[in-house]
């Protein structure tokens, strides 16, 4: 076939980073033009120095109309403005990795403007096949509905109560008190207990499935951990349900998606760090129940799931190109 011509914004983080190296490597990719006005003239490698003798790119201060697909991977709050600074090609489809259109409240770009799908592709694979603008799910959104979907589609959604530990790369590549290797190492932290920003896609995506289910009644607490990559999600509820028929009941919903992992052995990070999978496990105690999902907060949790995303709106076998193994050892 053909390849997509594919052009980058905002491609000197860390999710921009990853993406570029997917896309390298991709058989039906042709990346265009990265472009990043700080670094603009600079080759690639001296921004992302692993990418060095994998290619001649240079990071590029204009946005070119020539490319079949524009990822945004510009920060939180800037996507919406970088497009109405910049119209593209309304030909152009487009793959947003901020938040600035995940939600039913402002997922049009305009008001007479095509909407953004939510792309997670274990709940949306049809829509994403179809759509021409994404909004990627965020990262810590994409741990939690991964292991919630399953209930919410049978309407066994209780009150649930989440744990979650990110690694440092999730605060981005921008450094702060919180990143840095002093304060990270041998530390952990709670922070935006009950307020973290995924809470509202998460509820919206559960109540695809299971209609009416509370925004309040999903409480999460997440955790800055001393580790670079990765997410492991805890969620807990009452289920009167027995374990045997709630594992049953995951693989079933899963067994389409060649990324959601349901294990009957204790899952770990290392698992799924450096992979687009979601390792899922479910434990079970009396009548409480806990779903254990794991995840790479930069590949599945973002730049991963984006390119899953764009191989199904291309009419391409979605896991192409994201076949990697775990950093196990």
């Amino acid at each position: 076939m053909k390849k997509i011509r594919i052009g980058i914004t905002g491609g000197a983080g860390y999710t921009g980073g990853e993406l570029i190296r997917i896309l390298l490597h991709h058989p039906h990719a042709d990346l265009t033009f990265i472009q990043s006005k700080s670094n603009a003239g600079q080759p690639l490698s001296a921004i992302h120095q692993d990418l060095a003798g994998d290619t001649e790119l240079h990071f590029t201060e204009t946005l070119s109309q020539d490319i079949d697909l524009l990822f945004l991977c510009v920060g939180h709050g800037e996507a919406r403005k970088f497009l109405q600074e910049n119209p593209v090609n309304p030909e152009i489809r487009l793959i947003d990795l901020s938040q600035d259109f995940r939600l039913e409240s402002n997922k049009f770009l305009t008001a007479s403007g095509k909407p953004f799908v939510y792309g997670l592709p274990e709940l949306n694979r049809d829509e994403i096949k179809q759509a021409q603008f994404v909004a990627n799910p965020g990262c810590f959104a994409t741990a939690i509905e991964l292991g919630l979907l399953p209930l919410a589609q049978q309407g066994w959604l209780t009150e649930v109560y989440c744990t979650g530990i990110t690694g440092s790369t999730g605060a981005g590549q921008g450094l702060n008190a919180t990143s840095h290797f002093s304060w990270r190492a041998n530390n952990i932290q709670a922070y935006k207990t009950l307020t973290h920003q995924h809470l509202a896609e998460v509820n919206q995506s559960l109540n695809q499935f299971q209609k009416g289910f509370g925004s309040n009644s999903l409480h999460f607490v997440p955790w800055r951990g001393d580790f670079t990559r990765g997410i492991f999600v805890s969620s807990q509820l009452k289920s009167k349900h027995k374990l045997p028929d709630l594992i049953k009941r995951y693989k079933d919903f899963y067994a389409d998606h060649p990324f959601s992992v349901v294990s009957e052995y204790p899952i770990f990070l290392k698992q799924a760090v450096n992979t687009n999978k979601c390792i899922i496990q479910l434990e079970k105690q009396e009548d409480l129940l806990v779903v254990h999902s794991v995840i790479d907060n930069l590949l599945k949790g973002a730049s991963g799931q984006a390119v899953q995303s764009m191989n199904l709106m291309f009419g391409i076998d979605e896991s192409t190109g994201l076949k990697f193994k775990a950093n196990y050892f």
